[in-house]
C-alpha cells in the first residue's frame, strides 16, 4: 500500500466512476446515452455489491467503470469495504468518483481504496503489479484516510512477519524506529533485568533463546489527558511445556496481534498529533520450550504482589499483560486499553472478526462500541461476570491462571486481567483475533488489523 494511489489533484484525463446501488440502476441508465445502456443492460449489471463493469468511449477504449454497492440505500451508506476491491480491478489509469458523496462518505471510500491496495510482499521476488490511481474525493479527510490505512499496513506487516524475523528485539526495535519518527521516547527492560520488577514476564519468556522485553514508549504533552495502551507481545507461542499440537502452532506467530494493534493505534494518534500523553506498554516474549521453561503447578509472584499458581503454561498471555498492566494501573491514566489474542474461547463465541470487549465501566463500553459501528470496525461488548470470577480460585496461591473449568474462557482471563487493574476507573480490554481466516475484497487471508479505527475515534471523541 503507498500513498501514491491516492491524488488531491484532478485530470482532465482521469475516468469516471460510478457507484450504484441496485435501487439506483434504473435511474441511472434512463439517463445515459442508449448504447451506453444497452451495453450496460447486455452485461447485465444490476448493481451487485463489489461487481465492478468497465465503459467503453466511443473509441472502443476503456472510458469509465461503474461499482455495485448492492442493497445500500444510497452511496453515502458505504463504509470502507465497498471500495476495497477498486485498486485491483480497474485498469491501471486514473480515476475520479463521479457520484456525489458526503464527507464521511468520501473518507469511507478513500480509506478503502488505499486499504484495498495493501499486499504483503517482503518475500516475494517478482514486483507488485502496477495498480490504479483514485483522485481523493473532494469531501474526503485525506490526511486521516492516508494515516490510517498507513497504521493499518504496519499493523498487517508485523502480523504477517514469521517468527524466525520477528522476535522480541526486533518487536522492540518496530516499536523504537515508531516512536522515533515521531520525537517520543522510549525504554526497553531487557533479559535479566525483567525478574525483580516484572517477573512473570520474565518467568514465560526465559526459556527461549531470544530475550523476553517490557517495550515502555511515550509521546505528547506531559499535560495532556493520559492514554495507556498494552499489546500482548507473544512473538510465537509453543504452548510451553503444556505444548500445543502442531495445527495448533501454525498461526502463532501472530500471537503478538495485540501489540502489532497497540502500535498502529499509536501511529495513527501520532500520526494526527491527536491532544494525549501517550503511552505504550508491550511485554514481548517467546513462549519456548526449554530447561528453563516454567512449569505447570509453578508459583509466580507478579509485579503487583499477587501470587499466582500456573494451572497451564499456555495461558501466558494473561500472566505477561498482568505485569504490563500492574505497571500501567500504577500511573493511574485516563483511560487504559489492552488489546490481546487471548483466548479461542472470544473465537468460538463470537468468530474471527468480532473481538470481544469487556469494560470495567459498561457505559464507556457502549460508546466504543457506537464508534466501531460507525467506522465499520466492529467488536462486541461482553460481561465480566463475577460469578466466574471464584474459578480462578487456587488452594496454594491467590489465584492461578486458568478457571476449573473449561466454560466462558474469554470471561474468565479477563476476569484474571481484572485483578491487576485497581486503581484506574476507565479501563478496556479487547480480546481480538488479528487474521482474517478467509479472503475477501481488502481483507487479503493473513494478518488484519482490528479495533484501530474505532479506538481512534474514541480516543479522540473524550479528548479532542
Amino acid at each position: 500500500m503507498t500513498a501514491d494511489l491516492i491524488s488531491t489533484e484532478s485530470s482532465a484525463g482521469s475516468l469516471p466512476l460510478w457507484l450504484l446501488p441496485e435501487a439506483a440502476v434504473d435511474n441511472w441508465l434512463a439517463r445515459q446515452p442508449a448504447a451506453l445502456a444497452q451495453w450496460v443492460r447486455s452485461n447485465q449489471f444490476a448493481g451487485e455489491r463489489h461487481r465492478v463493469l468497465l465503459l467503453p468511449d466511443a473509441q472502443g477504449r476503456v472510458g469509465g467503470a461503474l461499482m455495485g454497492l448492492g442493497g445500500l440505500a444510497s452511496a453515502d451508506s458505504l463504509c470502507l469495504w465497498h471500495a476495497a476491491p477498486l485498486a485491483d480491478r480497474l485498469p491501471a489509469d486514473r480515476w475520479h468518483i463521479a457520484t456525489p458523496l458526503g464527507a464521511a462518505a468520501a473518507t469511507q471510500f478513500t480509506l478503502g481504496w488505499l486499504t484495498g491496495a495493501y499486499r504483503y510482499g517482503r518475500y516475494r521476488t517478482a514486483p507488485s503489479a502496477v495498480q490504479a490511481t483514485l483522485e481523493a474525493p473532494e469531501a474526503a479527510d485525506i490526511t486521516y484516510a492516508r494515516a490510517a490505512a498507513a497504521a493499518m499496513a504496519r499493523a498487517r506487516d508485523l502480523v504477517n512477519t514469521p517468527a524466525n524475523d520477528l522476535g522480541p528485539a526486533e518487536l522492540a526495535h518496530a516499536a523504537s524506529v515508531l516512536v522515533k519518527q515521531h520525537g517520543g521516547s522510549i525504554t526497553i527492560v531487557e533479559g535479566e533485568a525483567l525478574a525483580s520488577g516484572f517477573p512473570m514476564i520474565h518467568a514465560v519468556g526465559r526459556a527461549s533463546s531470544r530475550a523476553p522485553r517490557l517495550i515502555d514508549l511515550t509521546w505528547g504533552d506531559a499535560a495532556a489527558p493520559r492514554v495507556t495502551l498494552v499489546g500482548k507481545g507473544v512473538c510465537f507461542d509453543s504452548g510451553g511445556l503444556d505444548i500445543k499440537a502442531a495445527a495448533g502452532m501454525l498461526l502463532m506467530k501472530k500471537d503478538m496481534g495485540g501489540a502489532a494493534c497497540v502500535l498502529a493505534l499509536a501511529d495513527l494518534l501520532m500520526q494526527m498529533r491527536a491532544p494525549v500523553r501517550l503511552r505504550v506498554l508491550i511485554p514481548a516474549v517467546e513462549n519456548a520450550v526449554g530447561g528453563s521453561a516454567y512449569r505447570p503447578g509453578d508459583v509466580l509472584r507478579s509485579r503487583k504482589g499477587l501470587s499466582v499458581e500456573i494451572g497451564n503454561t499456555d495461558a501466558e498471555g494473561r500472566l505477561v499483560l498482568a505485569d504490563a498492566l500492574a505497571e500501567a494501573d500504577s500511573d493511574t491514566p485516563d483511560l487504559l486499553v489492552d488489546l490481546a489474542t487471548l483466548t479461542g474461547a472470544a473465537r468460538t463465541a463470537l468468530g474471527p472478526e468480532l473481538p470481544a470487549a469487556y469494560s470495567n465501566d459498561p457505559p464507556l463500553l457502549e460508546e466504543l462500541r457506537g464508534h466501531a459501528e460507525r467506522e465499520h470496525d466492529p467488536l462486541w461488548p461482553m460481561p465480566l461476570w463475577n460469578g466466574y470470577d471464584e474459578d480462578l480460585a487456587s488452594k496454594i496461591a491467590d489465584v492461578n491462571n486458568m478457571a476449573s473449568h473449561a466454560f466462558a474462557g474469554s470471561i474468565v482471563a479477563a476476569l484474571f486481567l481484572r485483578r491487576f487493574v485497581t486503581a484506574s476507573p476507565r479501563w478496556i480490554h479487547i480480546d481480538l483475533y488479528a487474521w482474517n481466516a478467509r479472503e475477501r475484497p481488502g481483507r487479503p487471508m493473513g494478518a488484519e488489523a482490528q479495533c484501530i479505527r474505532a479506538l481512534y475515534r474514541f480516543i479522540r471523541s473524550r479528548f479532542g
